[in-house]
């Protein structure tokens, strides 16, 4: 009797570590693909590479983006954003100035919203038009963004004002380097 015992136990023993493997690779599994997901349509880490957004972001620095709320919400003025660049398949860091309906100038190196000079504190350098005709009145459903080092920054003074649905979604704060971590003053 316990030889039978014995017998019964060791397949017993096996069938309980495979199922273990089996359980363990199913978890690893989900969460690979539930991080996939999180990443691509909920939250994402950015790095910053250029230096237009200088002495807000300089290059090298991550940023923690959110992907979800410009989809119940619409950007705001003085958000930073992350906006798709399809020509160059990549994606730029830039600090929403204008919204849909209103008139963009830029006079004096300074900008003017709706005739509104624009107190912008975090500009580094002057704004120019860099040959970009203004007056210039913002469509529906797109936004106009800039670089805060407006002397060095490719914007929408380059590519024009942005579609929703070329925004990909808003810095929420820094993540890198940590020194600098907590939310990104405006």
């Amino acid at each position: 009797m316990p030889v039978e015992t014995e017998m019964e136990t060791k397949p017993v023993k096996k069938k309980k570590w495979g199922k273990e493997v089996r359980e363990w690779l199913t978890a690893i599994a989900i969460a690979v693909i539930a991080s996939m997901l999180i990443q691509n349509y909920a939250f994402a880490q950015v790095q910053v590479f250029n230096i237009s957004m200088q002495n807000t972001l300089v290059e090298g620095q991550r940023l923690f983006e959110d992907k979800i709320s410009y989809h119940v919400t619409s950007p705001k003025r003085g958000e930073i954003v992350i906006v798709k660049d399809r020509l160059e398949h990549r994606n730029l860091v830039k600090r929403v100035i204008g919204l849909p309906g209103e008139t963009i100038e830029f006079r004096d190196g300074f900008v003017y919203v709706n005739g509104v000079k624009l107190d912008e504190s975090y500009v580094k350098g002057q704004t120019w038009s860099d040959d970009f005709e203004t007056p210039y009145t913002i469509p529906a459903n797109h936004i106009f963004v800039m670089g805060d080092n407006r002397e060095r920054s490719e914007d929408s003074r380059t590519f024009g004002a942005v579609s929703d649905s070329d925004i990909d979604g808003r810095v929420l704060f820094r993540i890198w380097p940590l020194n600098k971590f907590g939310a990104i003053p405006s």
